[in-house]
């Protein structure tokens, strides 16, 4: 569906592609044949995604986004929404360690480093600027605020509104009306 075809890469690489995915013009995908688009999903430009992706239906990914891991896999579920400038990072370093850092680096002579895959179930939506640490679980309906830190060692509730660095829980959220609202989408969907 996309209106104009991609600069950097052809999307028939990709392992899968929905019906009616867009895949922005600038969006550079580094392994192509670890990304699954679901349908009706929406990658913006200038988003960059290095690491095995799926992507769930009816999900945006904001503009100067990044989701990076190497060997690290991101699940994203359905009618998740990821606003600009949001970073997915399922590979890191804890800045400690006695060896060297950086994918420069030989591996021989590199600090090991923190590789943990990153899932956000169904109906997440993370603010601008929002950090996901490698190995982080996002619950169903958790949303944050501009400029929130994600880890796994934080305790997150479903339905829960988050922000900060750490994030901290702000007040929850009402499921019942956006549930009511996927449903919706869901059966038009069915009746086309």
């Amino acid at each position: 569906m996309n209106e104009q075809p991609n600069i950097f890469l052809d999307l028939s690489k990709l392992a899968a592609l929905g019906e009616h995915a867009i895949v922005g013009k600038t969006v550079r995908i580094r392994r192509p044949a670890r990304v699954r688009i679901g349908a009706h999903a929406i990658i913006d430009d200038f988003t960059y995604i290095a690491c095995g992706l799926t992507v769930g239906r009816y999900t945006h990914i904001g503009p100067n986004s990044t989701l990076t891991g190497g060997a690290a896999t991101i699940r994203i579920g359905n009618f998740v929404n990821l606003a600009p400038g949001c970073r997915l990072i399922g590979v890191s370093n804890d800045y400690a360690g006695g060896g060297l850092v950086g994918a420069a680096i030989p591996e021989e002579h590199a600090d090991q480093p923190v590789v943990g895959n990153i899932t956000l179930a169904d109906h997440v939506l993370l603010g601008a600027g929002t950090v996901v640490l490698p190995g982080t679980n996002v619950p169903e309906g958790v949303s944050t605020g501009a400029l929130s830190m994600l880890s796994p060692k934080l305790q997150l509730e479903p339905w829960t509104l988050y922000a900060g660095i750490p994030a901290r829980p702000i007040r929850k959220r009402e499921s019942k009306a956006i549930l009511e609202a996927a449903a919706r989408v869901l059966d038009a969907e069915r009746e086309r």
